[in-house]
């Protein structure tokens, strides 16, 4: 996946899942996406380089590095919770999405009850 493709993929993934709000507190040369006032996602450009910065499980994040060359710890960020993801063959749609989705529900587990039942209705 080349990086124009990185981040319309996850600016379409983020924007599509209930409650985001897309902003720009960093500047204009950050995007940011929030569920319930909290950082899930954000995309920028490093060195040159786009990317796209999601939270993650600190196990789960560590196995993904070591799966996938193009996934390196955040970049400028908590290297516990945070991950980068670079343009590169090993990554694809559907990684984006599952991380990008991983991510948002995440940040939905740390709220407090109300606001998750808000967000996230028990079927």
């Amino acid at each position: 996946m080349d990086s124009k493709t990185l981040q319309a993929c996850a600016h379409r993934v983020a924007l599509e899942l209930p409650f985001t709000e897309h902003c720009w507190p960093f500047g204009p040369d950050i995007d940011v996406f929030k569920v319930n006032g909290k950082i899930f996602m954000m995309t920028a450009t490093a060195r040159g380089r786009p990317l796209v910065s999601v939270k993650a499980d600190p196990q789960k994040s560590l196995l993904n590095r070591q799966i996938y060359p193009s996934i390196e710890p955040g970049w400028h960020l908590n290297k516990k919770h945070w991950i980068s993801i670079y343009a590169g063959e090993d990554i694809s749609e559907g990684l984006v999405e599952d991380l990008i989705l991983d991510a948002w529900h995440l940040v939905v587990d740390s709220l407090p009850k109300k606001a998750r039942q808000r967000i996230r209705p028990e079927n």
